[in-house]
């Protein structure tokens, strides 16, 4: 009898079909980026980061949730990760135009050596640095001047994405830390929720107008949420 229940409860289980992904929806993922020639660029996976050496202290390796419609992740990947089931692991392939665009030739521009002389820089091929604001590689060296590009590193490229779709997140608190680690950059926000009303505790105090930009981009993705009452932690005295 126990063996039959239990096939039975397998069977349930198994046949059960699995959340499909919606607009505005959290959804807990996993991923890795790479180009279609296999360069990896991104991943959530600390085991990946090392074997492709891009492990860094300041890194979270670890699931992320997302919410999607909010420009969190690539709108190219949020648009194919909508329908898609959870529970599954997916291939998601992006051309070049759809993710960082096409390499622009005005983006690659000549810069004399002077420049660099002046903020005492020795431009190698391949050095990153930041020119005026602008991020930029040296790609040549030669007759006094510098070659260097201004396009973003994955411009051109066409990339890969392999994502597993873990859950959608149903906890309104949840929704609400992913939501700020998203639009502030939070780590760990305390939040509390209760009621529909929201009280967040940060470090610092928000200008009033961020905290109304939360306070709509809250409304639109969590509606449950009626309230939401910033506080900034006051500093402990000696």
């Amino acid at each position: 009898m126990y063996a039959l229940l239990e096939t039975f409860i397998y069977q349930v289980l198994v046949q059960a079909p699995m959340a499909a992904v919606k607009k505005s929806d959290f959804v807990e993922i996993e991923y890795t980026g790479k180009t279609s020639e296999g360069i990896v660029f991104d991943t959530t996976s600390e085991k990946t980061a090392k074997e492709h050496n891009l492990r860094s202290k300041n890194s979270d390796y670890s699931p992320i949730v997302v919410c999607i419609g909010e420009n969190a992740i690539m709108k190219s990947l949020e648009d194919q990760i909508v329908g898609k089931e959870t529970g599954k692991n997916y291939t998601f392939s992006i051309n070049a135009e759809d993710a960082f665009g096409k390499k622009d030739a005005k983006m690659i521009q000549l810069i004399p050596m002077s420049k660099f002389r002046q903020q005492k820089i020795q431009p190698i091929p391949g050095l990153q640095l930041n020119i005026d604001g602008s991020f930029g590689v040296v790609r040549t060296v030669s007759g006094g001047r510098c070659l260097v590009d201004f396009n973003h590193p994955l411009a051109g490229k066409d990339l890969v994405y392999e994502v597993k779709i873990n859950k959608i997140v149903e906890d309104d608190k949840e929704k609400l830390i992913s939501l700020l680690e998203m639009q502030l950059h939070a780590k760990d926000p305390k939040v509390e929720v209760a009621n529909g009303a929201a009280t967040i505790t940060l470090n610092v105090e928000l200008p009033k107008e961020i905290q109304q930009g939360i306070v709509k981009i809250v409304s639109r993705v969590i509606p449950s949420i009626k309230t939401v009452d910033f506080t900034a932690e006051k500093e402990k005295k000696e």
